[in-house]
């Protein structure tokens, strides 16, 4: 088995897909592949044992990762291009209990200007973002956020320093100055995050809010002048709020600090696919951070249903997607 040729036809039968996620996963006396699509997690491949290794071993050697160690967690990137376009793919790495290897291999799709939709959807962000103070962006995985906010961040970025925190970088983007989390070096989110103030960054983006730790620090620089971007894992654009109260950021700093919150998917077109965002902003974003119960979306269904009127979008994906 030729694993360069292997690996390749892997990775752009996915990308045809448009699939998420890549896994490559011990089954039995199997290494079998899987990709995660919009319409779900459908088996592509499966490899023996040995040769599974061998695909896992090439790609962690490509993510810069370390191919003599099977058991603890490690995590990987690299970039692939094919067919004219670049991808950035995530690599996840750990394993069972049995001592087998798994790994998940993310792609990070590029949106462009025109694959919005609702293209005035990105210009409102645009303009909010001049306003500083912290936008979060949420949505699934594969969901393009992290496209989102780099382009904010070209918009609005001209002639500042703009600095990145990401666990890996997905997007190189030599203007920017980007930093990695790296658990082994004891470079976590937090100390980066410290560390970014000091370096009096315009625009700060951060990966994502996993803790309250992450999230005290990124209200914080918001509070303090500075434009943060970043996600947060929730299911809609107003539950997002109540994600951020989870993470101990109470409803008057939430006032204070927040610009802007958007929700975002991807949809299938027949051409391939468009982002689709749902915005809260001004009073209806402070109507909300009053409330202590909140619905989930602004204009999503509404505006679902005017892509799903134009025809832009089939009756399955429109039904697909009710709940965002």
């Amino acid at each position: 088995m030729r694993i360069k040729e292997t690996v390749n036809s892997l990775i752009e039968e996915a990308i045809a897909e448009h699939a998420s996620d890549m896994f490559f996963l011990v089954h039995g006396e199997q290494m079998v592949v899987n990709l995660r699509t919009i319409v779900g997690i459908s088996q592509k491949a499966a490899f023996t044992l040995n040769e599974g290794k061998e695909i896992i071993n090439f790609l962690k050697y490509g993510a810069q990762m370390d191919i003599a160690e099977h058991r603890r967690p490690q995590v990987g990137a690299l970039t692939y291009d094919y067919d004219q376009e670049k991808y950035y793919l995530r690599l996840s790495s750990i394993g069972d209990f049995t001592g087998c290897e798994s790994l998940v291999l993310r792609i990070i799709y590029q949106v462009q200007s025109g694959q919005y939709f609702l293209p005035e959807q990105i210009e409102k962000l645009t303009q909010l973002a001049k306003r500083r103070g912290l936008i979060v962006t949420s949505g699934p995985t594969g969901s393009g956020k992290t496209t989102t906010m780099y382009k904010l961040a070209q918009a609005v970025g001209q002639g500042k320093m703009v600095m990145t925190i990401e666990d890996p970088v997905e997007i190189h983007q030599a203007s920017f100055l980007q930093t990695q989390v790296n658990d082994e070096a004891e470079i976590s989110y937090a100390r980066l995050l410290e560390a970014a103030l000091r370096h009096r960054p315009d625009i700060l983006i951060i990966g994502e809010i996993r803790n309250a730790q992450t999230a005290r620090l990124a209200v914080d620089a918001a509070l303090s002048g500075h434009l943060v971007l970043a996600t947060v894992h929730a299911k809609s654009t107003l539950q997002t709020i109540s994600r951020l109260e989870s993470l101990q950021i109470n409803q008057n700093e939430l006032s204070n600090c927040l610009t802007a919150v958007s929700y975002q998917r991807l949809l299938p077109t027949a051409n391939g696919f468009s982002c689709l965002l749902d915005i809260v902003s001004g009073q209806d974003l402070q109507d909300s951070i009053g409330q202590t119960q909140r619905g989930n979306f602004v204009k999503w269904p509404e505006n679902l249903a005017e892509l799903k009127q134009r025809g832009e979008i089939s009756a399955p994906i429109y039904e697909q997607f009710q709940e965002g």
